[in-house]
């Protein structure tokens, strides 16, 4: 079993200890990344007055997005609206690709959430010494008291464990019910209808949950 689960990974030796890369989400999201540029070049490819079907799902999408990064963080929505609407369409194509035969959410493997979630992480905090100066940044931190500080950075570490476990926890139990009922009643009727719920209505929740929580993040920092 063990030399079976080595077939998906990379593994370089570095300094004593191995670096593993795991191939399959690796490849499962470059197929994401695929299917969203494909997306981009056709709703873009003939953009017109009159637009056809793609054209008019994405700029729906996109313009739902762009409003409700504007409610959040008013004038600097532009900065960061693209950021959001890509943050969106990712993981919701990541959260739907299982619906495919053979292909894997790549939300299934911690490192992709807990990635982005790291990524977010940054971009908030960077946002809000960009807004507020690096002074007005650190003093809150220390409020109400100094001895808050270790606290308040705690504080803010935790949110990247709750935003990355949350998704990864629920796309996993997901595909865990699944098989476990697939298991029990042989693949018969209840099954296929536990896989669309899951992945279909569970993963668009939390792809926007996610998105959301980014967005509050960052919206909190520049405020």
């Amino acid at each position: 079993m063990q030399e079976l689960g080595r077939i998906h990974q990379l593994i370089i030796p570095f300094m004593g200890r191995e670096i593993i890369f795991n191939l399959e989400v690796m490849f499962m999201t470059w197929i994401v990344i695929t299917v969203l540029l494909v997306f981009g070049f056709f709703a873009t490819r003939k953009a017109s007055m009159l637009p056809g079907p793609v054209q008019v799902s994405g700029e729906i999408f996109v313009k739902m997005i762009y409003d409700m990064t504007e409610d959040a963080l008013g004038e600097r929505s532009k900065t960061y609206a693209p950021l959001i609407c890509a943050l969106f369409m990712f993981l919701l194509t990541c959260n739907w690709i299982g619906l495919f035969p053979h292909l894997h959410e790549p939300t299934k493997d911690l490192n992709t959430p807990l990635s982005l979630g790291i990524m977010g992480f940054f971009i908030a905090h960077y946002a809000g010494i960009r807004a507020k100066g690096i002074g007005s940044y650190l003093k809150e931190y220390c409020e109400p008291i100094f001895l808050m500080a270790p606290l308040n950075v705690i504080g803010e570490l935790a949110k990247v464990v709750s935003i990355s476990f949350r998704l990864f926890g629920n796309i996993m139990g997901g595909s865990i019910i699944i098989l476990v009922v697939s298991y029990l009643t042989f693949s018969i009727l209840l099954p296929p209808f536990l896989n669309f719920f899951f992945v279909i209505f569970i993963g668009a929740i939390q792809a926007f949950v996610f998105t959301m929580l980014t967005l509050v993040y960052i919206s909190v920092q520049v405020h």
